[in-house]
């Protein structure tokens, strides 16, 4: 634990030092930036647990985030930044969320309010008004909420039956929070070999009923707002690259027509479930003519990336709180980008 403490004050005191640098002001004034987040959520504590942290931000830390940002970028829209990722006296971002989450509209929005900033939602279309559920959240905190390692058997005894039984550190209650949350991040990144099918029935047997998706009408509410505006994420978030040519045409359709038919200008611009992709699946964009998609590989927006794998740096909840962190980040993000 020490040494990993040690290893984060590293990197966000060399984080820091690189924004400071004169190399990094060039660098992003010549390439834009786009920033990857999912879900605003209530607690810092919460939000700062290992399983949590790449994809929550607390709202509390997003408020201060988006004044730093907003002193040291030029926010703009998604487009305007694919269209023209560099100019002007100070670096260009754009910030985007995954998934749909209903806390965007809760949350997010009264603070990109305050802050007068825009943002671009992608939406998994087969989510909003119904109680389907995001499989990681689902499965993710029923184990994290046991009270004792025999509870829930019957999530348990499915997820051995999928070949994936749960690990003693995310069952033992008595470790502490950290500790647990520490397993439950890896175990539920080796869940994603499962099939989507699977995936989906497992998230069944752990949902709490509840919606987690905005609903359609809030989502038209917060496009009439002026500060959000609204692309595709796929319909289930199936992995698209794991398709068959057939299974990819529906995916790919079925969610372009519901933003088409929910949103008044949805964007030209679709986003990889998970940042899966590859030329299959670029192809079937090309086809139907989207001329952008987003991955989750992380680099800058140079003018010569690829149209359909523009990188992005993920804002996890660290990140939010300690910009150096995030400096951190860009500039790893920005050397892979160099040496593919």
């Amino acid at each position: 634990m020490l040494k990993a403490t040690l290893t984060l004050k590293l990197k966000e005191w060399r984080g820091q030092r690189w924004l400071r640098s004169q190399a990094a002001r060039q660098q992003l004034l010549t390439n834009g930036l786009v920033l990857m987040l999912h879900r605003i959520v209530e607690d810092e504590d919460e939000a700062a647990l290992p399983h949590r942290n790449e994809l929550c931000v607390a709202a509390s830390t997003f408020d201060r985030f988006l004044g730093w940002l907003a002193s040291e970028f030029d926010c703009v829209a998604l487009t305007d930044l694919l269209e023209q990722p560099a100019g002007g006296k100070q670096p260009r971002v754009a910030l985007t969320f995954d998934d749909g989450w209903e806390d965007n509209a809760r949350l997010a929005l009264p603070l990109l309010q305050k802050h007068q900033l825009t943002a671009s939602v992608f939406v998994t279309t087969d989510f909003p008004g119904n109680s389907t559920t995001f499989w990681w959240e689902s499965i993710g905190e029923r184990l994290f909420n046991l009270n004792c390692p025999t509870q829930d058997p019957v999530l348990l005894q499915a997820l051995a039956d999928a070949g994936m039984p749960v690990p003693e550190g995310v069952r033992r209650a008595g470790l502490c929070p950290q500790q647990r949350s520490f397993h439950l991040q890896h175990y539920l990144a080796s869940l994603k070999t499962l099939s989507d099918d699977t995936l989906i029935s497992l998230a069944a047997l752990a949902a709490s009923g509840q919606p987690q998706a905005m609903d359609w009408p809030a989502i038209r509410q917060l496009e009439q707002s002026g500060h959000f505006r609204f692309g595709a994420h796929g319909a289930s978030h199936a992995l698209l690259d794991r398709l068959s040519p057939q299974e990819l045409s529906r995916e790919l359709d079925h969610s372009l027509a519901a933003l088409a038919r929910e949103v008044r200008q949805p964007l030209p611009i679709y986003c990889y479930p998970n940042g899966n992709y590859n030329a299959e699946v670029q192809a079937a964009l090309r086809q139907r003519h989207i001329p952008w998609a987003l991955s989750t590989r992380p680099g800058l927006v140079t003018g010569t990336a690829d149209p359909l794998g523009i990188p992005r740096i993920c804002l996890s909840q660290r990140a939010a709180a300690r910009p150096g962190l995030l400096g951190w980040r860009i500039r790893m993000g920005a050397k892979a980008g160099r040496n593919p």
